[in-house]
């Protein structure tokens, strides 16, 4: 058998075609651009994924406009044919409603995650097949570990590139289709490579805003997309004192602390529970945000088995893509569902956002913080076997 080659199949490269997932920007160029020059046949891909009108001369987001344009150059220059895809109503249905609805529901949603997890690695995976592709390849710097039970998804080996924590819904099956050329360098050598191949992209800036809100207004987008989303409500202290009012619960997020707009406390307020059915936001000190146990939903696990083990497993977690992992156990609870222990309380418990496992460098999955929980819902003896743990 021959041995494999740089994406792993046991053929040359020139029979083997990849499909590369093109936003514009200057990671998934380099890997169109590298993939060609070790002589794959490459086909790139460009999602369209919502009309921007005024802003697609937008430089700090993805899939806009002039993004396209840019794919497009990086093709023609290096010698590949691309194509455009049209998935504006799917990324609405799968992304933005979802975004615009877990705001309702009084949840801090991650739309990158609903991105990959819908339109990138089920749509665009399913397009890349239909054109006989032996893999799909992105610009994500994570890293693709192939295993003896199959391939593992582990951090990249830059810490302050790494994007595995928006990675964490990938499938098994998934996993067995996609490639990350990245993962395994930094962003000075991804700009390397971008000017040895002559693209005109080498210094375009990195796309920084979520794609469908470029001036950062998430209120405004959610408004325009859920009309009734302005309804306004009572600022309420925990301690059951009515403190003002507020225009809408989608102004808010479990942990914030400014633009509160009330005063008179001797210490500051952080939004601690969002109540969406009364259209109540729910404050208090930081405390009081304290949790060291909560349920999850939508989880996805990559270790043995289907599901986390329902005694217990010891991971690493993060709460957000910006935090160190912090140690906690997970159990099982069930198809889809988790609970998860902290070591020690963490304040950045924030119901809609993702909590992704971690074992060393590898990533064991994850799922979204239900907006219902609280610490005592994690029955007494796995509290037990978790404290256990510390």
């Amino acid at each position: 058998m021959a041995a494999p080659n740089s994406m792993g199949f046991a053929k040359p490269p020139e029979a083997t075609r990849i499909v590369v997932a093109m936003s514009g920007g200057v990671d998934s160029s380099v890997v169109a651009a590298l993939l060609k020059s070790q002589g794959y046949d490459v086909v790139g891909l460009t999602m369209q994924l919502y009309d921007h009108g005024a802003m697609t001369a937008k430089s700090k987001t993805c899939c806009a406009g002039q993004d396209i344009y840019d794919a497009r150059r990086v093709a023609d220059m290096i010698g590949f044919p691309h194509y455009v895809v049209d998935y504006e109503t799917t990324f609405k249905a799968d992304v933005m409603d979802r975004f615009a609805d877990g705001y309702i529901h009084g949840e801090t949603p991650v739309p990158c995650v609903l991105c990959n997890q819908t339109v990138k690695f089920r749509d665009l995976l399913k397009a890349a097949k239909d054109l006989g592709a032996d893999a799909l390849a992105t610009g994500h710097y994570v890293q693709r570990i192939a295993a003896p039970g199959g391939a593992e998804l582990h951090c990249a080996a830059d810490p302050d590139r790494d994007q595995s924590y928006f990675l964490f819904t990938t499938t098994h099956a998934q996993l067995d289709f996609v490639r990350f050329p990245l993962g395994g360098m930094n962003k000075s050598e991804t700009r390397a490579l971008a000017t040895k191949f002559g693209l005109h992209i080498a210094a375009k800036p990195d796309s920084q805003d979520i794609c469908f809100v470029p001036t950062g207004d998430y209120a405004a987008v959610i408004k325009k997309l859920r009309p009734e989303a302005a309804r306004g409500g009572e600022i309420v202290h925990v301690d059951g004192r009515v403190l003002g009012k507020h225009d809408g619960i989608i102004h808010f997020t479990v942990g914030q602390r400014r633009g509160l707009g009330i005063g008179g406390e001797a210490d500051p307020l952080y939004v601690v529970r969002i109540e969406p059915e009364a259209a109540r936001v729910i404050v208090g000190a930081k405390e009081t945000l304290l949790r060291d146990a909560f349920a999850l939903h939508g989880v996805n696990w990559l270790g043995a088995g289907n599901t986390p083990p329902s005694d217990g497993a010891q991971v690493r977690v993060k709460l957000r893509n910006t935090h160190a992992p912090i140690a906690a156990t997970v159990f099982g609870a069930g198809e889809g569902a988790a609970k998860v222990a902290l070591a020690a309380p963490e304040a950045a418990v924030t119901p809609g956002q993702a909590c992704v496992f971690y074992e060393g460098n590898r990533v064991l999955g994850g799922g979204w913080i239900a907006r219902d929980t609280a610490p005592a819902q994690l029955p007494h003896n796995l509290r037990r076997q978790a404290v256990a743990t510390r």
